[in-house]
């Protein structure tokens, strides 16, 4: 088996990575994840499933496979009443991320994330967060993992304790270091986010930017800023939901129709569009991201998209869309053409 090369390597060496995340969600709209505690215990019940769905997002165009082991933490599993699983849970998921990425030639990445007990009102928090930290840190790189992603800290304390349990119990392994915005550019803290990230860039992470919370139309403005700040390379992972400046996140989004909150059983109905991810990630090229992908929402053929406009020569590259061939965008050629044209689309002036 021929060796990929690693992350520090590739970013050296002024290449761009591609990573899929989002596969909470993925599953989710499959019907495998509740929609709610978003906890993973697929990984255990129906582990053909996330294999599948690693193996599609390579074939996309991803070259990570990152373990599904987001919310995989004990907090998490305690509350479904499945703490003992968490071992293997952890493993199961790592070991199938390896298997893939291996027949793939991608970059395996452990994965760890908020722990939802974290408080900043409560310093002993820190330390069981840390403690979480360190047991699926210690199964990543148990199971052979290139890099660790730690990920969707809303707090800059929290993810400073992500990145000293990676550097202390990671043996070495890079750290990807991405924080999640909702209605406002801070940290619960009240820090900025480009000096949060470039504090923890500063602390020793080799990647730092933003993930999840955001659409790409109000997660380019705050890049911008990240890359005035940040002097190594920067991560772009948002959300494929079409957020507005007066709806900044999903979690604000609100339905079209009738003005409710749409998360989190209806965000589908704000999702964005091929060409919106494919704006979104010319831009960040643009700007000189070289760390991009998407969060929850991503699909197989929306992230095909950022991996196109990244130069990545897909396996599912072929069944990109050509509507050249299409039968109804081709019509009208004929006059029996021009009615189906116009029975199609609504071109009243072409209609009998």
């Amino acid at each position: 088996m021929a060796t990929v090369k690693g992350l520090r390597e590739r970013l050296r060496d002024g290449e761009t990575v591609v990573c899929a995340e989002g596969y909470m969600w993925e599953l989710e709209r499959r019907g495998f994840v509740t929609c709610g505690d978003f906890t993973p215990e697929v990984v255990l019940d129906y582990p053909e499933r996330v294999k599948s769905l690693y193996e599609e997002f390579a074939w996309a165009g991803s070259d990570v496979v990152e373990a599904y082991t987001y919310y995989g933490h004990r907090e998490k599993l305690k509350a479904i009443g499945r703490e003992g699983d968490l071992e293997s849970l952890n493993l199961k998921a790592l070991k199938m991320a390896r298997e893939v990425a291996d027949a793939n030639g991608c970059l395996m990445a452990g994965n760890i994330c908020n722990t939802t007990v974290f408080d900043l009102a409560d310093p002993g928090t820190v330390e069981m967060a840390r403690g979480m930290f360190k047991e699926q840190i210690e199964w990543a790189l148990k199971a052979g993992a290139d890099y660790i992603i730690a990920e969707t800290f809303s707090a800059l304390t929290e993810a400073k304790t992500a990145l000293e349990a990676i550097q202390q119990y990671g043996n070495g392994l890079p750290a990807v270091i991405t924080m999640a915005t909702y209605a406002y550019d801070v940290t619960l803290e009240g820090v900025p986010l480009p000096e949060a990230l470039r504090q923890l860039e500063l602390m020793g992470a080799d990647v730092v930017g933003l993930n999840c919370g955001r659409g790409p139309e109000t997660m380019l403005p705050l890049l911008r800023e990240v890359k005035q700040v940040c002097k190594g390379p920067v991560a772009a992972l948002p959300v494929p939901v079409r957020t507005t400046s007066a709806e900044k996140s999903m979690y604000s989004a609100r339905d079209p129709r009738d003005g409710r909150l749409v998360f989190p059983e209806d965000v589908a109905c704000r999702q964005c569009s091929r060409s919106d991810i494919r704006q979104f990630a010319q831009e960040a090229r643009r700007l000189g991201v070289k760390y991009i992908g998407l969060c929850c929402g991503a699909t197989p053929a929306l992230l095909r998209e950022v991996a196109q406009v990244y130069g990545k020569k897909a396996r599912l590259s072929k069944y990109a869309p050509d509507t050249s061939r299409s039968f109804y965008l081709k019509a009208g050629a004929s006059e029996s053409g021009l009615t189906m044209r116009a029975f199609m689309f609504g071109e009243k002036d072409a209609w009998p």
